[in-house]
């Protein structure tokens, strides 16, 4: 298994576990995300599974259960990291050609952890997220030209109702850098 198969499922691992902590009340609580609910969130990150499968020819059936309907997404996209032809096939993607595998890398999976943190605070769970990931996205986010960061922040520049980061929430310099990575990408910690 390569790294970004294993980052993945380490981190589909971790989100699967807040979504089976969720008791069913829960899922209409709103989330960080302003417009979202907690059942918001996991839509997203199923449709956003869903969207790394199309550069194969790959679709999600509908599942209405939101554990079953995460695991149908996450075997769906582990199946396609676990296929070296199809992990390895070139995707235009936003962000320009990449590998399936990539695009997976740099959307999906910080997804998970990124919107695990909004679950984990719309349920009431632990919103520890990994230290390793905190560092890797720390260090990506960090680095974007700030053009692009502006674009991100720009409501609708991927489409309508698509909104990448929100406003920058400052945060003080020597807060956690988990804290300083969600003031980033415009959550408040």
């Amino acid at each position: 298994m390569g790294e970004i198969a294993e980052r993945y499922r380490r981190r589909a691992e971790a989100f699967e576990l807040k979504v089976a902590a969720v008791r069913p009340e829960q899922w209409g609580n709103q989330s960080p995300c302003e417009k979202w609910s907690a059942r918001d969130v996991l839509d997203h990150i199923v449709a956003m599974n869903g969207y790394m499968l199309m550069p194969v020819g790959r679709t999600l059936a509908a599942e209405a259960d939101a554990l079953k309907s995460f695991q149908a997404a996450r075997a769906a996209v582990e199946a396609v990291l676990d296929d070296p032809e199809l992990a390895g096939q070139e995707c235009d993607t936003p962000a320009g050609w990449m590998t399936v595998e990539g695009q997976i890398d740099q959307v999906v999976s910080d997804d998970l952890v990124l919107h695990g943190w909004d679950l984990a605070r719309a349920t009431g769970q632990d919103e520890a997220m990994d230290p390793v990931d905190v560092e890797r996205m720390w260090a990506s986010n960090s680095a974007i030209p700030a053009d692009v960061i502006a674009m991100y922040r720009t409501p609708n520049a991927f489409g309508p109702g698509v909104e990448v980061f929100g406003p920058e929430v400052v945060v003080p310099e020597d807060a956690p850098l988990q804290d300083r990575l969600l003031g980033f990408i415009g959550r408040k910690p």
